[in-house]
């Protein structure tokens, strides 16, 4: 079956940074696109990163671009967030997520879903 396993979170002091992994299993993961999605508590879960199936194409939410940085290394079935200068504010739990053809930004049109893994920022 298809799994995705997060790594990498932890708890980190505001300004630090951290790099989150999420290995995929039981697909043929250079055709999917890749996504990452985060859920503060008390909060809805929203769209981060998201990257093609060749890694040619990126899309990043508006609030995220210049401090997060989504990877792939298809040769280890691997999706990567790099995330600079935490803030207290990127406190959640971040998840990744697959689906066939182009990425989106949306939760719904994604197929798989890891369990996640948390992020806490400490001031």
């Amino acid at each position: 079956q298809v799994q995705l396993a997060e790594s990498g979170g932890g708890l980190v002091q505001a300004g630090g940074s951290l790099r989150l992994a999420c290995a995929v299993s039981g697909l043929t993961f250079n055709w999917y696109a890749m996504g990452w999605f985060r859920q503060a508590p008390g909060k809805e879960r929203e769209f981060v990163a998201a990257i093609s199936d060749n890694a040619d194409t990126t899309y990043y939410a508006d609030s995220m671009k210049g401090r997060f940085t989504i990877s792939r290394d298809n040769a280890k079935t691997t999706v990567y967030l790099q995330i600079d200068n935490l803030k207290v504010e990127d406190t959640a739990v971040y998840y990744c997520t697959t689906k066939s053809g182009p990425p989106r930004m949306y939760a719904w049109d994604y197929t798989f879903w890891g369990q996640g893994t948390q992020v806490t920022v400490s001031s």
